[in-house]
C-alpha cells in the first residue's frame, strides 16, 4: 500500500513508521497518489497565531475573544478538550477552563498570516478556492509532472513549510471531490492528513449522521429526522424523485451526496459578491450590550476582510436568527460604498434597533453586499452625520498604527463587551 512520511516526505510501501527517519507520522492508503482534490484547514487558526507569538503559552489553554461579558471567538485544542467551544459565552468558558488565558483577537494580523499561507498555496496550483482566512480547497490535478511528485507529497510539503516558516499547523483532507475532501480534513485534527478514496466512499459515508453534510444545521437535521432520516444510509433508501418532492433542490443534492457524488469544480476566480461574518451563541441571548459588542466585532472583521481585498460595499446587511430558529435579514443601501468598520457597525446597529426588540437570538451576522473597488469608497462623508469624516480619519489612523506596531496596539472599548 502506498505510504508517505509527513515528517521527511519519504514515500514507501506500507508500514506504520517511516523507514528513513522512523517517524510515526505516516499516511498510507491504496489511492494516496491517485487523488488530487484537497481541503486544507489551519488548526485553531487565531489561537495558533497567538501561541506562535507568545511561546510561553504553548502548554496553556488559550481563548481568543472579548471581555468577560463577551464570547469565545475561537480557542486552542487544550481548551477544547475542557469543553470550550466557539461562540460560547465567556463566563461559561471560564467555568469550564478557569486557568485559560484570554486574548483579544488581532484581525489585521490574521489577515496577513492568511496572505502568507495563500502565497504558498499558489506555488502549488492556481486552482484555489478560499472558504475563509484559514481554509481553502485546492485542485492539484495535472500538477505531478510540474512538481515531480504526486499531490499528496506536495500537500504534506505545504503543511510542513507552513509549520516551519509561519509557525502554525494545518490539516489536509484528500479525496476525489470537494464534499469528501472537506470531511476528510476534520477526521484527524490537529496536524492531520486523511484520505477518502473512491473505492471506500459509500462504505465510509453509510453510518455517518446526516449532519456531516455541510449546510445541514439543527433545523435541517430535525426536518430529515421527522422523515425517518438520521444517517446517510437512511438517505440512500429514498428514491431520488421522492427526496426532491419532499425537500426540493436540497433533496436532489442530498441524493447525490449520499452516494459521494459532488461535481462542483474548484472555482479559483469566483467573483466575490458579498463579505459577511456571523456567530452562533452557545446560549440564546437578548442582552443588548452583548449583542452590541457582537455587532461591533463582526463589523471589524467584515471591514478587515474588505480592506484586505481592496473592496467596499454599497449595502450593509444584518442577519438575526431567533431562539425559535426563524431568521430575520435586513439590508440598507448606503449613499456611497464603504469599507470602514465604524460605518458598517453604525448601519448594522441601526438595522438592529429598527427590529424593536426581536427577542432572544441564537445567531447574529453582519455583512457587506453590492461590492466595488475600494478606490470608490468613503469619499464624500455623510451630510446627515457631521462626525462621520472625523471617525473615518481616526479609523485610518488606527489602521496605520496597527500596521506599524501590531494589531493589538489599539482597540475600541466596545470590542471588550
Amino acid at each position: 500500500m502506498p505510504a508517505l512520511c509527513r515528517h521527511c516526505l519519504t514515500t514507501f510501501d506500507d508500514g506504520t513508521r517511516c523507514p528513513a527517519c522512523r517517524s510515526p507520522r505516516v499516511t498510507a492508503h491504496p489511492e494516496l497518489f491517485d487523488l488530487s482534490i484537497a481541503h486544507m484547514d489551519c488548526d485553531a487558526f487565531y489561537a495558533s497565531v497567538e501561541k506562535r507569538d507568545r511561546p510561553e503559552l504553548a502548554d496553556k489553554p488559550v481563548i481568543v475573544g472579548g471581555g468577560r461579558r463577551g464570547v469565545v471567538t475561537t480557542c486552542c485544542y487544550i481548551a477544547r478538550i475542557r469543553g470550550v467551544r466557539s461562540a460560547m459565552p465567556m463566563f461559561k468558558a471560564l467555568k469550564l477552563c478557569p486557568d485559560a488565558v484570554i486574548i483579544k483577537g488581532r484581525m489585521d494580523l490574521y489577515v496577513e498570516v492568511s496572505r502568507q499561507i495563500r502565497a504558498m498555496m499558489e506555488e502549488l496550483t492556481p486552482a484555489i478556492e478560499p472558504l475563509s482566512l484559514d481554509e481553502a480547497f485546492l485542485d492539484l490535478t495535472g500538477t505531478a509532472r510540474l512538481h515531480g511528485a504526486p499531490p499528496a507529497v506536495m500537500l504534506a510539503r505545504l503543511t510542513r513549510r507552513i509549520s516551519d516558516e509561519i509557525g502554525i499547523t494545518g490539516s489536509i483532507g484528500l479525496s476525489h471531490n470537494k464534499f469528501l475532501a472537506k470531511i476528510a480534513s476534520d477526521l484527524d485534527k490537529p496536524r492531520g492528513f486523511s484520505v477518502i478514496g473512491r473505492a471506500e466512499t459509500e462504505a465510509f459515508l453509510a453510518p455517518k449522521p446526516v449532519g456531516i453534510v455541510f449546510g445541514i444545521g439543527a433545523v435541517g437535521q430535525e426536518s430529515l429526522r421527522r422523515a425517518g432520516i438520521d444517517t446517510i444510509a437512511d438517505l440512500r433508501r429514498w428514491d431520488r424523485a421522492d427526496l426532491a418532492r419532499r425537500f426540493g433542490s436540497m433533496g436532489d443534492r442530498l441524493w447525490h451526496l449520499a452516494r459521494g457524488e459532488d461535481m462542483r469544480p474548484i472555482r479559483a476566480h469566483r467573483p466575490v459578491k458579498s463579505i459577511s461574518k456571523e456567530t452562533t451563541f452557545d446560549e440564546d441571548t437578548a442582552d443588548p450590550d452583548i449583542l452590541d459588542g457582537h455587532i461591533w466585532r463582526l463589523a471589524e472583521q467584515v471591514s478587515a476582510r474588505a480592506k484586505a481585498r481592496d473592496l467596499a460595499g454599497r449595502v450593509v446587511t444584518l442577519k438575526l436568527k431567533r431562539a425559535n430558529f426563524t431568521t430575520i435579514t435586513r439590508r440598507h443601501a448606503l449613499s456611497e460604498p464603504t469599507q470602514m468598520a465604524d460605518r458598517i457597525y453604525r448601519e448594522g446597529r441601526a438595522l438592529f434597533d429598527a427590529l424593536g426588540g426581536p427577542g432572544p437570538a441564537r445567531l447574529i451576522g453582519v455583512g457587506l453586499a453590492d461590492l466595488c473597488a475600494a478606490d470608490a469608497a468613503d469619499r464624500g462623508g455623510d451630510l446627515l452625520d457631521p462626525g462621520a469624516a472625523r471617525r473615518a480619519a481616526a479609523e485610518r489612523a488606527t489602521d496605520a498604527i496597527r500596521a506599524r506596531f501590531g494589531a493589538a496596539a489599539i482597540a475600541k472599548g466596545r470590542a471588550l463587551r
